[in-house]
């Protein structure tokens, strides 16, 4: 009876020290966004954080590897990461990758400077932390688009639009004043309001027909008496 008691209690102490130990190798999580926007000729940050079982040493790394949109074939590793940062040297990526990762806050983000529409694809984060070395790595998918035109307002926007267009305004309003004229509200059975250039050669008609009126009714002088 303590024979099996024995061997049962072995059994048991191996499976709790497999399952601490498989805990220990396989416990590492690393994630990141799924999908990351950013303008070209901009700064892009590629997030990337990770959470192990044990504490992070000297030996963790980090690699960041990517695969241009639409392209086959497996990833291109570009950079890394194990104590210092490893940048790329003889890339495409060369001199525009910065490490912004902290390991001790799990934290392994990289930032891609000067972006460009040859940058769209899918970036992936692996990170490894002995023992804990196994863990599925995190993909991000970048979508650079061109740079956006902004609208700003020139000294001769401000001059066209506070200037020109009331200017505009007044002068269609007095035009359309003097061509179409319209008529008054009065009780007279029939009203029409003539424009200033019109009610102008009225007032010189009816002056030169009062004078000519005056001109005619004055009485013509009495002939002398010698």
């Amino acid at each position: 009876m303590d024979a099996k008691r024995s061997s049962f209690t072995g059994v048991v102490s191996c499976v709790c020290i497999s399952l601490v130990l498989l805990r220990s190798v396989c416990c590492i999580s690393v994630t990141a966004p799924a999908e990351v926007s950013a303008v070209r000729g901009s700064a892009v940050t590629l997030s990337c954080s990770f959470s192990s079982s044990s504490s992070v040493t000297s030996a963790m790394s980090v690699d960041w590897s990517f695969r241009p949109a639409g392209g086959g074939g497996p990833d291109h590793t570009f950079f890394h990461f194990s104590s210092q940062a490893y940048p790329p040297l003889e890339d495409y990526f060369k001199g525009r990758v910065k490490w912004l990762g902290s390991p001790s806050a799990g934290d392994a983000s990289i930032q891609l400077l000067n972006a460009s529409l040859s940058d769209n694809g899918t970036y992936t984060c692996a990170v490894r932390n002995p023992p804990d070395v196994q863990g599925s790595p995190a993909q991000t998918v970048l979508s650079v688009t061109p740079q956006r035109v902004s609208l700003a307002f020139t000294d001769v926007g401000v001059l066209l639009v506070f200037v020109l267009v009331p200017s505009g305004i007044i002068t269609l309003l007095l035009l359309g004043r003097i061509l179409c004229p319209c008529s008054p509200e009065s009780p007279g059975p029939v009203a029409t309001h003539h424009s200033p250039i019109e009610e102008l050669a009225g007032a010189l008609n009816m002056k030169m027909t009062t004078c000519k009126r005056n001109h005619t009714n004055s009485p013509s002088p009495s002939p002398s008496v010698r």
